[in-house]
């Protein structure tokens, strides 16, 4: 798969909204999302920890670490997307939370929105996608 390589004037982007210090949470079961969500992060210079499940995604936050950005996968074992994002919700957590899925049946769209997400974007997460869902996250912070 053609990952778009970060330019210039997407740098200028991410430097002027501050983000070089941010932090992210990719939470996916699935070895070949987790590999291209950290390196769409990792070419905007984005520090990112990776999580199988919600309830590692859970597991994280309780032990005091912080993210600004949670990428979080709808369908996973243990815990799914939608019962993590109540469960942070519920802890207080208030980074920006985007839900990353292959769904499209709007229902599932809906109930993981409600849980808390602050936007939703159509699996494969591209370049584009992550900079719409970066934009948020400085809009948030």
């Amino acid at each position: 798969m053609m990952m778009k390589q970060a330019t210039m004037e997407d740098h200028k982007l991410v430097n002027n909204n501050k983000m070089m210090m941010m932090r992210a949470l990719v939470v996916d079961d699935n070895v070949v999302n987790q590999t291209l969500h950290r390196r769409l992060l990792q070419n905007l210079g984005i520090q990112n920890q990776v999580v199988g499940n919600g309830r590692e995604a859970i597991d994280v936050h309780y032990l005091g670490n912080k993210f600004d950005l949670i990428l979080m996968d709808l369908d996973m074992p243990i815990m799914n997307g939608i019962e993590a994002t109540k469960k942070l919700r519920e802890m207080g957590i208030e980074s920006t939370i985007a839900g990353v899925s292959s769904h499209s049946l709007d229902e599932n769209i809906q109930e993981f929105v409600e849980a808390g997400l602050d936007d939703y974007q159509q699996k494969p997460l591209t370049f584009t996608k992550l900079l719409s869902i970066l934009q948020k996250v400085n809009h948030h912070g």
